[in-house]
């Protein structure tokens, strides 16, 4: 009797093993997403993990184990089964019944810009005793874009209004009619098709729309993203790419025609209005600032054959050796507006020197 219960024991055993080796993956679908497709630096984001068993085979224990940039941080209750070395690894533990499905959102943060993604998960299946494992990998498709964090610009306020592609000036020699500033009274020399009708109707006497003149005026920015000294500053080239964002998005909105030229990505050329800001932001998360770049001096020096009127440019750099000084210099000989904004650490002594024709900025690292 105790021969007949062993070897009905052993039986099960292998008859189980060999069920779980053919079918504990069929019908197993393994998902993981992230929720969003764009964020900001320091923005925390959720990972959706789904997984589901749709077979009548359940799944004492099933190991899905994810990978993702170190530079994406899981957070909260996620850190627990979390162990960060050269990448973000996640374990999960499941037991899924027959036709059960499963969804987890785990929270991360985005420390770091980039362009980021998930392509595989190693899932590894157990069978009923849990003496064998059985492993598969399932090919996954999701990708995150972390956007430079937006700085306050605020603090170069009046960089921005001087290179604002509507300035609003006091004269009103050339008046568009487009840019409406409010209503007056009526003058013998107004013309007839300035009056407002309508407001006139409502008042004791004839009312005339009053328009601003505007100066379109277009931007050239020069991103530069190259270190190659011995001692790198990524913090500082970090800053420049957040400045950049952070400009081009107050100019565009305000209607500015804007070309971004950077040593570390290909040109960007947005048109007035803010929807295309997305196209600059994208780009700018891809940077790697660690691969080889021209330097920027070689950029202005090519940008100076083809220098044209009506075009403020901007230059974005800590870089500040003699080549790149007599570039700068020499677009502004020529006439154009030059203005270059220089990232420094904070309470540095770092000196900033003066360079004739070209408006200097010292930005400084809010810690």
């Amino acid at each position: 009797m105790l021969l007949l219960l062993f070897a009905g024991a052993g039986a099960f055993y292998l008859l189980q093993h060999i069920i779980y080796r053919k079918y504990w993956n069929r019908g197993l679908r393994v998902a993981a997403e992230f929720e969003t497709r764009s964020a900001y630096e320091g923005d925390i984001c959720h990972l959706r993990e789904e997984i589901t068993n749709d077979k009548r085979l359940p799944l004492p224990a099933l190991e899905v184990n994810l990978a993702m940039d170190r530079s994406l941080k899981f957070s909260g209750e996620a850190k627990e089964n979390a162990n960060v070395t050269d990448q973000s690894y996640r374990r999960d533990i499941f037991s899924l019944f027959m036709r059960q499905r499963v969804i987890r959102r785990l929270p991360f943060v985005c420390e770091k810009r980039g362009y980021y993604e998930i392509t595989k998960a190693d899932v590894i299946g157990y069978d009923f005793f849990f003496r064998r494992s059985f492993h598969d990998d399932r090919m996954l498709k999701t990708a995150l874009y972390v956007y430079p964090r937006l700085v306050d610009t605020q603090r170069i306020n009046l960089l921005c209004k001087a290179v604002s592609g509507m300035m609003i000036t006091q004269n009103r020699l050339f008046p568009d009619p487009f840019c409406f500033s409010g209503i007056r009274d009526y003058h013998p020399s107004d013309p007839m098709n300035h009056i407002n009708w309508k407001a006139s109707a409502k008042g004791q006497g004839l009312l005339v729309n009053q328009f601003d003149s505007t100066t379109n005026i277009r931007m050239r920015m020069f991103l530069d993203t190259e270190d190659s000294g011995i001692l790198r500053h990524d913090d500082l080239t970090e800053e420049g790419i957040r400045i950049a964002a952070s400009l081009a998005s107050r100019m565009v909105k305000q209607r500015m025609e804007l070309t971004v030229i950077g040593n570390g990505m290909e040109p960007i050329y947005l048109k007035d209005g803010a929807g295309q800001i997305q196209t600059l932001y994208q780009e700018l998360s891809r940077i790697d600032i660690h691969k080889p770049a021209r330097r920027l001096w070689e950029v202005l020096k090519t940008e100076q054959e083809k220098l044209q009127s009506g075009f403020i440019y901007v230059i974005i750099s800590m870089n500040q050796d003699t080549q790149t000084v007599k570039a700068a210099a020499s677009i502004a000989e020529k006439g154009c507006p030059v203005l270059w904004i220089i990232p420094v650490p904070l309470s540095t002594e770092r000196t900033v020197g003066n360079i004739r024709g070209v408006n200097i900025f010292r930005w400084e690292m809010n810690g």
